[in-house]
């Protein structure tokens, strides 16, 4: 990379999950998925506005991207006729293929959206207006990268750390491929071991989910909350025949999955599979909540058996993890719990949604060395002004305060048992709130629980709570802590705790919690420092700013019709508050 320009890689992944990532001379500049503009939930339409947020951000046109990293091999391959226009691609037996194209034949074969200015009469095909500013002038180079290698370089270039370790990327399938186990070693990532869809124990427990009754795809981690409800050994070893099974790292036992089905429904990809129909009778005679046990019985064993040997194999304990598979706390859980992990880095945006920036981060790598430190937080999405608030504020007719201190302000809302929904800075990247687009409450009550699940976010009442806590009391709360601000990782909670935050405390006496720096995010550590004063508890309740099937909310406009459609009691948004009635004191 040439030390007096400016190298710009554009990362595109279509899909399920859709989105795009920018990496700006070898640092992360924005990232973000198209759900948050189209309000579609792991929506997998052309993230046009993903890519227009990303160029804005970056201070860019399209026509100064460098590089342009797009998702997947398998999509790409063979396509013909596309608009009339043959499109050959070369494919060689490599995970990354990089080529040139025509500019006529550029853009719509590859992103299916970025469309040539040329019109196509046979097939009624004419350009809109609002697609020309992703017109090029100038061929960027096109990278394709693999889906897992995607997962890889999300987990591994986002730790900082050179040493070597281990990186597991499993998942439902993705290019053909559902578990890979990667080196990763001064900034190299090779592959040491990658299998096929009949490992795929991600598909095996989203097959469970739909059984049960929730989408594949975005309910699994319902299933992983309903699991400790239930009871494994009243059905252990019924699942047998649905799954595959590795030993010593070896899988040993591949599955041959019946067909998957895709079905498109309102912008969203939804699998099904065959053997959710056989699992649908297993779960009527043994119940939802026990085949939930056994399937987290199941997954937990078969990565940890898939995984651990390497470690030992390629003498380190450091080990870092992505694919939707790790979106699992309770599994993440059971392999830092073992005595193998020294150093443990599960990457928060570990599902599809992540892909776009690991696609991104790899193509940045290959042309020259990233940042000599990645920055760590997830905070890349949009943020608005005060003056812009302040503008829909008064559009919208709404009466607010301004505050010079809405820390402070937000805190005695919780000590007086509020419910406070909490705008600020920049949008979260990944499915976590972490304190940027978040609903709050008191975790000192044990049925606040129940009141944001039934008058706020409208789901399950078995479904939990995260807790927010400052970095400085993690020892205080959590069994064996560690840093952990992503919420990815559940930990058992001390035992002396537990009366003291019941709201936030699952079932099965675990939390999941996010350990907030002042460095990293100053206004929310204020916040629950200063709840702390008052309460003597410096931890929250944090919830995603949204109801159920919405996805997390983007702008002023959304927080706003989320707050008055919910029984949220305050909205704190920017430096303004927003009260509705008071209501009764809880």
């Amino acid at each position: 990379m040439s030390d007096n320009r400016q190298y710009i890689v554009l990362g595109i992944h279509f899909g399920h999950d859709a989105g795009a990532a920018i990496v700006k001379n070898g640092q992360i500049i924005a990232d973000v998925s198209e759900e948050r503009f189209n309000r579609i939930k792991h929506s997998a339409d052309y993230p046009l506005k993903s890519i227009e947020y990303c160029l804005k951000t970056a201070g860019c046109s399209i026509s100064e991207v460098d590089e342009i990293a797009l998702v997947g091999l398998k999509q790409y391959d063979g396509f013909e006729n596309v608009f009339g226009h043959k499109l050959k691609l070369p494919t060689p037996p490599r995970s990354r293929k990089t080529f040139r194209l025509t500019l006529y034949g550029l853009l719509l074969p590859l992103f299916r959206l970025l469309m040539p200015k040329d019109d196509n009469k046979e097939t009624g095909v004419k350009t809109p207006i609002y697609c020309q500013q992703f017109f090029l002038d100038r061929l960027p180079k096109i990278t394709l990268v693999e889906h897992h290698l995607a997962h890889a370089a999300s987990a591994y270039y986002t730790t900082n750390d050179q040493r070597k370790m281990i990186i597991a990327t499993i998942d439902g399938a993705g290019d053909n491929y559902s578990s890979c186990l990667w080196l990763g070693q001064n900034g190299k990532i090779t592959p040491l071991i990658k299998y096929g869809i009949e490992s795929s124990i991600g598909w095996f427990y989203s097959n469970i989910t739909e059984a049960i009754g929730w989408w594949h795809g975005e309910g699994e981690g319902k299933t992983m909350g309903l699991a400790p409800y239930g009871d494994f050994t009243k059905c252990r070893g019924q699942l047998d025949g649905f799954y595959p099974k590795f030993k010593n790292g070896i899988l040993t036992e591949p599955y041959h999955f019946p067909t998957f089905w895709q079905y498109k429904l309102m912008g969203a990809i939804h699998w099904h599979s065959d053997d959710a129909r056989r699992l649908t009778e297993l779960v009527k005679k043994y119940g939802k909540e026990n085949i939930a046990a056994e399937a987290q019985r199941i997954l937990e064993e078969q990565v940890m058996a898939f995984i651990l040997p390497w470690l030992d194999k390629e003498k380190t304990d450091i080990l870092t993890t992505a694919g939707g598979v790790f979106l699992n706390v309770k599994l993440n859980q059971r392999i830092w719990m073992t005595d193998l992990i020294g150093t443990h880095y599960p990457y928060a945006n570990a599902g599809d949604s992540g892909l776009a920036v690991g696609a991104a981060l790899y193509a940045a790598s290959e042309n020259g060395p990233l940042a000599e430190k990645i920055h760590t937080h997830l905070y890349w999405g949009p943020e608005y002004s005060n003056r812009e608030i302040e503008n829909i504020l008064k559009l919208c007719g709404i009466n607010y305060k301004q505050s010079n201190n809405v820390s402070g302000e937000a805190a005695r809302y919780l000590a007086d048992n509020e419910i406070v929904a909490w705008f600020q800075g920049r949008m979260e990247a990944g499915p976590r709130a972490l304190g940027n687009r978040s609903i709050l409450m008191s975790p000192k009550k044990a049925e606040n629980k129940d009141i944001i699940n039934a008058q706020v976010k409208f789901r399950e009442a078995f479904r939990p709570f995260c807790p927010s806590l400052i970095d400085e009391a993690k020892g205080d709360y959590l069994v064996n802590p560690r840093r952990e601000p992503y919420m990815i990782t559940s930990f058992d909670c001390q035992p002396n705790r537990k009366a003291e935050i019941p709201a936030v405390v699952h079932v099965d006496g675990t939390l999941r919690p996010q350990t907030v720096t002042k460095e990293e995010n100053p206004r929310y550590w204020h916040l629950i420092a200063e709840f702390g004063k008052l309460t003597g508890t410096p931890v929250v309740l944090n919830t995603s700013f949204n109801i159920r099937g919405e996805p997390i909310v983007c702008s002023p406009y959304e927080a706003i019709k989320c707050f008055f459609s919910s029984g949220i009691d305050i909205l704190v948004i920017g430096d303004f508050i927003i009260e509705k009635s008071r209501a009764p004191q809880r």
